[in-house]
């Protein structure tokens, strides 16, 4: 049966297309109208978006888990849970702190929940080869000392095709290897530079297999020491200057991960077309807020204070990113849903409204709260 959204301010990827409405036919979107050519199908079921806006679903790439559980033990119930919220698309994600057979147990399990989902279309690997000095619980991880061949053999075939990013520390040594056999088992994975000080020279060198994503732009980042007190250059500086590369965006309530003036200057250097919001989701609730930050509720931490993810939903992340930034509704779904969507390359599919793509909708007010949401061209029923 074919369904009809009317009294929708739809938003597209080039602006809003107010009092609209969206002809959907089984899964895919297949006609886009405006005020004056709005008429109604006799076979179509009417669905009334009562003014709110329409845009495509969240497209959440980086995401460990929430109220929780994970995205990689707990597959089905987090993803329900963040669908409320509008992510029609998300990657399970499983850190870098696992040891090896915990990050095998992990792969093989979100692997074998995604025939049981309808939400979770592959994995964003965060790690395991990364610089163990940065990041959340770094002083606990397990991935020190030499690369060895068999064991990422070993992780890069249990996570197959399925394996969409992997983030990597281009200053590890014997990282190339490991590039190499991740290309030859996935052609289409990409790789993201994180939790790294790499010189923008070390990441160079990696030619073909440069990353193309930066995993939460200036969260978990070192740079090289300059003399005579100048500022040194790393990962940020390098994935700011390339034109081709997306940054990951952690836009929490407070500025925390990344502060309000920095959040507008990434958004000024890269624009809104290369900026990839993420809510990198943990919920975490066994580590208490260090004292003056015990307000802002939507971050998480770890044993000693230091930031381990957040607590966001992409409603809210969109929500944070209009205040912090003062871009616009249609903006925000870019970096929310479009931006993502391109960055692994189903933009073809997912990730804007337009005819021929799948019917993944999130219908919201002007403050990002959700209102419905529409999964392959049905209503979901919470």
């Amino acid at each position: 049966m074919r369904k009809l959204i009317i009294n929708a301010n739809v938003v597209l990827e080039n602006g809003i297309l107010w009092n609209g409405s969206l002809l959907i036919n089984g899964d895919t979107i297949t006609e886009i109208r405006n005020e004056a050519e709005a008429s109604f199908e006799e076979d179509a079921e009417i669905i009334d978006a009562q003014g709110a806006y329409v845009g495509p679903g969240f497209v959440d790439i980086h995401v460990h888990g929430a109220q929780g559980g994970t995205t990689y033990f707990d597959t089905e119930k987090t993803a329900e849970f963040f669908l409320k919220h509008g992510t029609t698309t998300l990657l399970a994600t499983p850190p870098y702190n696992l040891d090896f057979e915990t990050f095998l147990d992990a792969i093989r399990q979100a692997r074998a929940a995604m025939k049981r989902t309808k939400t979770v279309k592959g994995l964003y690997l965060e790690g395991p080869y990364i610089n163990v000095k940065y990041g959340a619980f770094s002083h606990l991880n397990p991935w020190r000392g030499n690369i060895d061949p068999d064991r990422f053999r070993m992780l890069v075939d249990a996570a197959g095709e399925d394996a969409c990013v992997w983030t990597i520390a281009p200053e590890r040594e014997g990282i190339v290897p490991f590039l190499e056999y991740a290309r030859k088992v996935n052609p289409s994975a990409i790789f993201a530079v994180g939790h790294s000080e790499a010189t923008p020279r070390e990441i160079r060198a990696l030619g073909k297999y440069r990353p193309t994503l930066q995993t939460h732009s200036m969260c978990a980042t070192g740079r090289l020491e300059t003399p005579a007190g100048t500022r040194g250059y790393g990962p940020d500086e390098y994935c700011f200057k390339e034109q081709d590369i997306f940054c990951e965006l952690i836009s929490d309530s407070g500025g925390i991960h990344v502060h309000t003036d920095l959040q507008r200057m990434l958004v000024n250097i890269k624009g809104i077309n290369k900026i990839v919001l993420i809510s990198d989701s943990s919920w975490d609730e066994s580590h208490s807020a260090p004292k003056g930050m015990e307000h802002i509720r939507d971050l998480a931490f770890d044993d000693i204070g230091q930031l381990a993810g957040s607590k966001l939903t992409m409603d809210q992340a969109c929500r944070n990113i209009m205040s912090h930034t003062n871009c616009g509704i249609a903006q925000a779904f870019v970096m929310a849903s479009t931006n993502p969507a391109k960055v692994l390359g189903w933009d073809n599919e997912i990730g804007s409204i337009e005819q021929g793509k799948k019917a993944d909708l999130v219908f919201v007010d002007h403050m990002f709260n959700v209102k419905n949401v529409m999964l392959g061209g049905e209503l979901c029923r919470f």
